[in-house]
């Protein structure tokens, strides 16, 4: 038998499955958790130039002033409109005591104060990240995401090579100690770079904890499987909003949201490998153990040794994502499905990076962010199950796309709100059906590769992601434009692509490169009849 048949027999989502399912899914709250930090990590608060209270170590001159001692110093009108924000915050005035009409504007020399009403201490106070160095805000974010694209591919393939299993150990192991690290370096240089390396441990744990979930249930129920994982990280989200709302220190926050990784060391190593990779690898034996387990735990009877001989033969020779660039079939899917992946990732981080922007408390916007994401997911498995994954991820990158046009015309407040998480709702529901549709196109010798090489395409717009919030410097609605111009083109090649609804996983290139050519299509009717042992 073939693994969908030997599943269908075992019960395809049985008991053993679903507890599996779960300890790994849990995986991904951590992955949320430092992929959205930065959100309060750097959160933005008000701050203004320190006046010096002890002008007798200064040298005036450089103001034009012989003394310091009838010199003063003091921050620009709050109240006058013809100071700019920037002049408030960036600024500080300086003059003569004794002449109130002559005051000239100059650089913070002193340091800055923040206003601490709502966040205790973020990076920007202590790195002074404000100002003329503002842009390293979204510099470390976008390091962050240039560590993702890092470890899509490396640890995409490493789990390939190595197992799924091993890859997600040391992808912990990194995440947790790094992660508790990087709460108490001392200059922004050390952030990024600790920063960089936990964002590749924890693509790495969600890549590989997202291919065994798929991996490990059969052809009715890996819709749901796949979907289901992307609720975990959606309450991630939630989670994270509450605590960064009790814990205003991002140093003290960033070591809450490291110390429960730890957790996943413990009970890692009691869960099963993918049988899937196990059978690529010719390792059947191995695999035959867990089916055997998985039978007795589902408490139902299965042959000692399940699989055909071409099942046992296995496929020894080892792939890597170059192999997705042979043949011409594979290369455009390929290409299209990463640019797809490209656009849904940098504007759905664009909006999750942005929600302090629409008009309502930072703490609620963001967990309303992450509350909209669950009916998203929700609804998207059971449309994608009855219309098909082609259509409905056209339709929800099209809505996603106006939504994100139709936010230019609002000001900041519960219609903007409104309409943004309409967009969000979009590209929420594209996030999830892109990983569902990428793994089913992808075959199994290539299955970690080609979804760690669609993510690092993806990582390549969260990279942008950033930087295009940051455009609004220089045009408010230019970021806005960008995302729905390239949502309403990705739904539009989307189409593209091959139906996979009902067809069983591709376990060997040659299926892959036949998925879409109907005289190979195998559909859920042909899996049916299961052999009988």
């Amino acid at each position: 038998m073939e693994l969908d048949q030997i599943l269908s027999r075992l019960g395809e989502f049985g008991p053993y499955q679903r507890r599996v399912y779960h300890w790994y899914c849990m995986l991904t709250l951590s992955v949320a958790f430092h992929h959205l930090a930065q959100v309060f990590l750097a959160g933005n608060a008000d701050h203004w130039c320190t006046v010096p209270s002890n002008t007798t170590q200064l040298d005036c001159s450089e103001f034009g002033y012989d003394s310091c001692d009838d010199v003063y110093w003091g921050r620009p009108t709050a109240d006058d409109e013809a100071t700019t924000l920037n002049e408030k915050q960036c600024r500080m005035t300086v003059g003569l005591s004794n002449d109130d009409n002559v005051t000239d504007l100059t650089e913070c020399f002193n340091g800055y104060t923040f206003d601490h009403s709502q966040y205790t201490r973020t990076i920007q106070e202590d790195f002074e990240l404000v100002c003329n160095k503002d842009a390293k805000v979204a510099l470390a974010q976008s390091i962050y995401f240039a560590g993702v694209l890092i470890g899509s591919i490396v640890f995409g393939s490493l789990a390939d090579w190595i197992g799924r299993k091993p890859t997600l150990l040391i992808c912990i192991a990194i995440q947790c100690s790094l992660g508790l690290v990087t709460a108490f370096v001392q200059s922004f240089a050390a952030y990024c770079i600790l920063r960089f390396i936990v964002a590749a441990a924890s693509i790495g744990i969600f890549l590989v904890a997202f291919i065994i979930a798929t991996e490990l249930v059969g052809l009715k129920w890996r819709t749901i499987a796949g979907t289901m994982i992307q609720v975990y990280w959606a309450v991630g989200i939630i989670l994270m909003a509450l605590l960064a709302y009790f814990i205003r220190d991002w140093r003290k926050l960033q070591i809450v949201l490291s110390i429960p990784t730890v957790v996943g060391l413990l009970y890692v190593p009691f869960l099963p490998e993918s049988v899937r990779w196990l059978l690529s690898q010719g390792a059947t034996e191995k695999a035959e153990a867990i089916i055997q387990k998985t039978a007795k735990v589902n408490n139902v009877t299965i042959s000692e040794h399940p699989f055909s001989e071409k099942n046992q033969d296995g496929n020894m020779k080892k792939h890597t994502f170059l192999d997705l660039f042979k043949t011409r079939v594979l290369i455009t899917r390929t290409l299209n499905i990463m640019y797809n992946w490209l656009v849904i990732v940098m504007v759905y981080y664009g909006l999750s990076l942005s929600t302090s922007d629409l008009g309502i408390d930072p703490y609620i916007a963001f967990m309303l962010s992450g509350l909209i994401e669950i009916p998203a997911y929700i609804i998207s498995i059971l449309a994608i199950d009855y219309f098909g994954r082609r259509i409905i991820l056209s339709i929800v990158m099209i809505t996603g796309g106006v939504a994100c046009f139709l936010t230019i015309f609002f000001e900041p407040g519960i219609i903007r709100l409104i309409v943004a998480m309409i967009g969000k709702f979009g590209l929420t529901s594209a996030f999830g059906i892109v990983y569902i549709y990428s793994a089913e196109l992808f075959p199994t010798p290539v299955r970690s590769a080609g979804m760690g090489l669609a993510s690092m395409s993806g990582r390549l717009g969260s990279i942008v992601s950033p930087f295009a919030l940051y455009m609004k410097q220089w045009w408010e609605p230019l970021p806005l434009v960008l995302f729905s111009s390239m949502s309403l083109s990705g739904g539009l090649l989307c189409l593209l692509l091959p139906e996979t609804m009902g067809k069983k996983l591709p376990e060997t290139m040659q299926e892959g490169k036949e998925i879409g050519l109907k005289e190979h299509e195998k559909t859920k009717e042909d899996y049916s009849a299961v052999e009988r042992s």
